[in-house]
Parts: structure tokens; C-alpha cells; sequence
């Protein structure tokens, strides 16, 4: 299975996507495009910038068009269009939309992690909480227009890993 783990930052996407990694044997686990390309030497803006999502979400299409089976995604180009669309809502977004619409079908299962009302990421001093409250609220409304069919998880790390392997064992 291609698995995508998405939803707003400092919501517990990757510390389940790598829970789900040690539950699943055989999967590889692609790291956040941020991560990625922070580490092949791409320079971010200090402040946030269009571009740099533009960047990210094409390196996500790139990392979905060339993986293969048995893969977690942390982070998929739906909610990096979303951060896009929250930061430039004026920019035209449909070549954008339409290439996730068609990366859609590359994903065997979603599993979206939303902001709870008992924030379990609480403890982190989170970064631009009106960002990540617009972006949560985006993806909602995107899950449904998009017709993507998804685990919503909740609760601690376990429950939320048990949720997906119930989903998918």
C-alpha cells in the first residue's frame, strides 16, 4: 500500500508515520519534502513564502510519481496546496489542484490528522496557530471536494496507529 499521512504542522503526522513504520514491516517511510529538501541543500525563505510550497509541492509530486509500493508518505501535496493557498489565496491554484486531483488515485489509503480540541501537540509552542487552525480548516473542506475517502485519527499515538492498522489488516 501507498499510505499518506496528512493534515496542519505539529498535529502528530510524523511521529505516526514513523509509529506506522515500526508496525509495518517492509515500508520506507518518505520524510516531509520539507525535511528533504532542507537537507539536499535547498535554502528556505526566512519568513513564509509561496514559492517555497511551490517547491515543496512539486518535490512531493516527484517523491509520489517515483516511489513504489509499500510506502508512508509524511506529508502529501494536499495539505502542502494547502499552506499555498492560506498564504496566497490570490495565486491561481488550478494546475495545482488538478495534479493532485490526478495524484489521488497513486494513494491506496489517507489518513488525515486533524487538530483535536484536546491538542495533543499542546506542549510544543506551535508556530503561526491562526496558519495552522486555517490550513486544518482547508483541508476539511478539501477532503470532502476532492471525494477522498480517509481515516480521520484521534487520540494518542497508539490509538491513532491502531486506527490505520485496523483500517488496513
Amino acid at each position: 500500500m501507498r499510505i499518506a499521512v496528512f493534515g496542519a504542522h505539529n498535529v502528530g503526522k510524523t511521529t505516526l508515520a514513523e509509529e506506522l513504520l515500526e508496525s509495518l514491516p517492509g515500508y520506507t517511510l518518505e520524510t516531509e519534502p520539507y525535511c528533504q529538501l532542507e537537507l539536499s541543500g535547498y535554502e528556505f525563505s526566512e519568513h513564509l513564502n509561496a514559492e517555497d510550497f511551490v517547491e515543496q509541492f512539486n518535490y512531493s509530486v516527484h517523491l509520489i510519481s517515483q516511489s513504489g509500493n509499500d510506502v508512508i508518505f509524511d506529508r502529501f501535496v494536499l495539505d502542502i496546496l494547502a499552506y499555498l493557498h492560506v498564504i496566497d489565496p490570490n495565486r491561481n491554484i488550478q494546475s495545482f489542484f488538478e495534479k493532485t486531483q490526478t495524484l489521488i488515485a497513486e494513494i491506496d489509503l489517507f489518513v488525515f490528522v486533524p487538530i483535536e480540541e484536546l491538542d495533543l501537540m499542546q506542549n510544543y509552542q506551535t508556530n503561526l496557530p491562526k496558519l495552522r487552525s486555517k490550513v486544518n480548516d482547508l483541508l476539511y473542506d478539501w477532503i470532502s471536494d476532492f471525494g477522498i475517502e480517509v481515516i480521520e485519527v484521534r487520540g494518542t499515538v497508539l490509538n491513532r496507529r491502531n486506527q490505520v492498522l485496523d483500517k488496513i489488516l
